[in-house]
């Protein structure tokens, strides 16, 4: 098997060119979840003219897509990609690069398949990560229910084989007052805005007393038409995570208890938002594809950095993490200390870095697939510790 292995790297570099263009091309034209229109397009037509069997619209999500090259009997290794974009601050996330190292180690596989073990490898196209939960439509439509071990990458300011994910709950709060002459007449008013502010006010009192890993954080999405009209209606949404996802649920219903506070107070009245069918899970750790990722990382020389307690954020990666084993190292296209969701970060996703990044994260990848389905006890092994921490 190492000598496949070895022709990774240059079947990577060879496409190196193309994968650059795409990821830039994705870069430049952001598009917000399940809107991926250009970038799904983009990334199934790469696939196709490597010689995958593209499916589009998978599960029935539109920007979703699946392709697949088969070398006979064996196991069903996925590798991820994500596409979609931040609203306003674009690819501050680096999905662009996430999309080209997906299907950069798939066009490696696909130029390798006459000397590659038996199986079957699938990269999977899952949109709308940034809130709209892309992978939980296509866990529920099926997608991975024959799949046997599935990796993705996500761009950092650092190597980190595994990242612990936080599971996230979204909840949004709709307040409904009286309208009235702000000047005129504001006692006729009921003030749907100062029921908002107030939830922040109690939310930002709550937040003394919670874990010091949960993370409580909102934005106002509607505020009043003028400032001379006592607004009637008034809304926001608030993320609330946690480690465990028992506690994600009781500190979900301390903030609606916030917000029905507020509503008490001013005299309002609640419509509580809830989004239970999009909840994103914690990411279960699996120490058998992480080890076979960190051996193949190593022979590029990539030096690793101690997993971080502090800035963990959430995806829906974790949700397959939960229904198979699946890993998402972290990998450095930025320079360190760069914040991700930044302006910053989105600058930083098409530079030298991340191009560094993205071709390294390609090659290992593809290499780690090569480990598992040249040896299938290893995609038992990882089954097993997978079943064993349920």
């Amino acid at each position: 098997m190492s000598a496949v292995k070895d022709l990774v790297g240059p079947a990577v570099d060879r496409l190196a060119g193309d994968l650059e263009k795409l990821s830039r091309q994705i870069h430049d034209n952001p598009e917000l979840g399940y809107q991926e229109i250009k970038a799904a397009a983009w990334l199934a037509e790469f696939l196709d003219k490597q010689g995958f069997k593209v499916e589009r619209g998978v599960a029935g999500v539109e920007t979703a897509f699946r392709g697949t090259i088969e070398t006979g009997e064996g196991p069903t290794i996925a590798i991820l990609c994500e596409y979609d974009a931040l609203p306003g601050i674009g690819h501050a996330c680096g999905h662009n690069v996430i999309a080209t190292a997906g299907v950069g180690a798939g066009a490696a596989l696909a130029a390798l398949r006459d000397k590659l073990p038996k199986g079957r490898i699938q990269v999977i196209g899952t949109p709308a990560e940034e809130g709209g939960g892309g992978k939980v439509r296509l866990i529920k439509g099926g997608v991975f229910k024959t799949v046997d071990a599935a990796m993705m990458i996500h761009g950092f300011d650092r190597w980190i084989m595994h990242q612990d994910l936080l599971g996230i709950v979204r909840t949004g709060f709709e307040f409904s007052g009286t309208a009235a002459h702000a000047s005129a007449d504001p006692w006729e008013g009921v003030n749907a805005l100062d029921a908002v502010i107030q939830t922040f006010n109690n939310v930002s009192m709550l937040r003394q007393q919670i874990r010091p890993e949960s993370r409580i954080h909102g934005i106002v999405t509607s505020g009043g038409a003028a400032a001379n009209i006592i607004p009637e209606f008034a809304s926001a949404i608030f993320y609330v995570r946690a480690a465990a996802l028992d506690y994600m649920w009781a500190l979900q219903k301390r903030v609606i208890a916030c917000a029905e506070g507020a509503a008490k107070a001013t005299g309002c009245t609640l419509k509580v938002i809830a989004q239970p069918d999009n909840v994103y899970e914690p990411m279960k750790r699996n120490t058998t594809l992480l080890d076979l990722f960190r051996a193949n990382a190593r022979t590029f020389g990539v030096v690793e950095s101690p997993e971080s307690r502090e800035r963990m954020g959430s995806s829906d990666v974790g949700n397959v993490s939960q229904v198979i084993p699946a890993i998402q190292p972290m990998v450095q296209i930025a320079p360190e200390g760069t914040p991700i969701h930044s302006r910053a970060f989105e600058q930083a996703a098409v530079r030298p870095l991340a191009r560094d990044g993205m071709l390294t994260s390609a090659k290992i990848m593809a290499m780690t697939t090569c480990d598992l389905l040249a040896n299938p006890a290893l995609v038992r092994d990882a089954r097993r510790e997978f079943e064993a921490a349920t």
